[in-house]
């Protein structure tokens, strides 16, 4: 009953909260892209070198992700935010004034640390305070809000670019810094009580570490997880090599693409919650993958098939994105679920491998010598025929 009152307690309001932390991630990524090729005019670079930038940032998302989990399963959660959103907020200020492509990849990859802790307190959190299947839901509704902000950060990008330079781009983050350190200030219980708080010196967070991973209920659905959200990342690095330089759109009209297909997983997570009563997590898990392997073969047949129809290739691109709704809310669910108190840690594993899938997606499509529609749908089939592999071998213990 006491955990019925505290799902009850903690309900939209609380989403939301959380729901605006993660938000940082996606704000941070996705909405200077439209200013990549002004940067790159100021810098006296290509486009490409300053697109950098974007590995840059999933290098310090993964790294800092390590860093805070164990020490918010040590000391709490709320501590680690202000922390992490007072870093966040310097390195925007640096990139303000970024005058080269390697002092706007180093602020960058300072911004990521900072930025990074709303993730992995937000799922922790969650785990802090509801039961598995009430997790799922949790993380789907969260990923409702949260997918808000890739819908609106290119297109808000672009309306900036219209009056302002690129460097006003970094300032509105800026402000988005203050007023997530002001909500939590003000707005943000502790969720881990000091009795469920877990002392731990470095050399056993690294035993934590190992233990965690070794625990298949936590690896199996992580990697899952993990693959299939590396194929946002694919899409995210290739996409506008394809959609701009390939078809032609205009950067406002890449934007409202980027969009939509941000929307489509705003969607696609408010379809899962409503399976919730028909479906269990795992059966929604694999949907996600069935339907991403569908969007990836429809990308690879237009690319190998020279076709030129760009509604194709944009269908093919809105499976592959507006899955996600389903695989990485139940992913994260099944992951999280026997974690407990170093649900932290966890979370920081789960996220930071996650951007590891994404800065080797960025790799990968670097080296690849066909077109780039081409390139990114191998990528994207090596990583969803990967998760689905994982998926199958999970046990019927891990559904809980």
């Amino acid at each position: 009953m006491k955990r019925v009152e505290s799902q009850k307690e903690f309900s939209q309001r609380w989403i939301v909260l959380l729901a605006l932390l993660t938000a940082l991630g996606p704000l941070s990524i996705d909405m200077y892209l439209p200013a990549l090729p002004q940067m790159a005019d100021d810098f006296g670079v290509t486009t490409q070198q300053v697109a950098n930038s974007l590995p840059a940032y999933f290098l310090g998302l993964a790294i800092g992700q390590l860093i805070y989990g164990p020490v918010s399963d040590r000391i709490g959660r709320k501590a680690p935010l202000y922390f992490g959103l007072v870093l966040y907020i310097c390195a925007s200020f640096l990139c303000v004034f970024a005058n080269s492509e390697w002092s706007l990849i180093a602020a960058r990859v300072l911004q990521a640390l900072g930025g990074c802790v709303g993730v992995v307190i937000a799922r922790a959190a969650i785990r802090d305070r509801l039961s598995m299947q009430a997790s799922a839901q949790a993380f789907a509704s969260m990923m409702v809000v949260t997918t808000i902000a890739p819908i609106i950060a290119p297109t808000l990008g672009a309306w900036v670019l219209q009056v302002f330079e690129w460097q006003y781009i970094f300032a509105v983050l800026v402000l988005v810094g203050i007023f997530c350190l002001f909500c939590v200030h003000f707005f943000f219980q502790e969720t881990l009580p000091v009795e469920r708080r877990l002392n731990l010196s470095l050399k056993q967070v690294l035993g934590l570490y190992s233990a965690i991973l070794q625990d298949e209920s936590f690896r199996k659905p992580m990697l899952t997880g993990c693959f299939s959200g590396a194929i946002l990342f694919c899409y995210i690095s290739g996409s506008s090599a394809i959609l701009m330089d390939g078809y032609g759109l205009s950067q406002q009209q890449f934007a409202y693409v980027f969009g939509a297909n941000a929307l489509g997983i705003m969607v696609f997570s408010t379809l899962n919650k409503k399976l919730a009563n028909r479906l269990d997590v795992r059966h929604r898990l694999q949907l996600g993958n069935a339907l991403q392997l569908c969007g990836v073969l429809i990308l690879l047949a237009a690319g190998l098939f020279h076709l030129s129809s760009i509604i194709v290739v944009m269908f093919g691109m809105f499976l592959c994105v507006a899955s996600i709704g389903f695989t990485g809310p139940n992913a994260m669910a099944l992951a999280m679920s026997e974690q407990g108190s170093r649900a932290g840690t966890a979370s920081a594993i789960m996220g930071s491998m996650q951007f590891a899938c994404g800065l080797l997606a960025g790799v990968f499509l670097n080296f690849l010598v066909w077109s780039a529609l081409i390139n990114m749908a191998l990528i994207m089939l090596l990583f969803v025929v990967v998760a689905m592999i994982t998926m199958r071998s999970l046990k019927a213990s891990t559904m809980g």
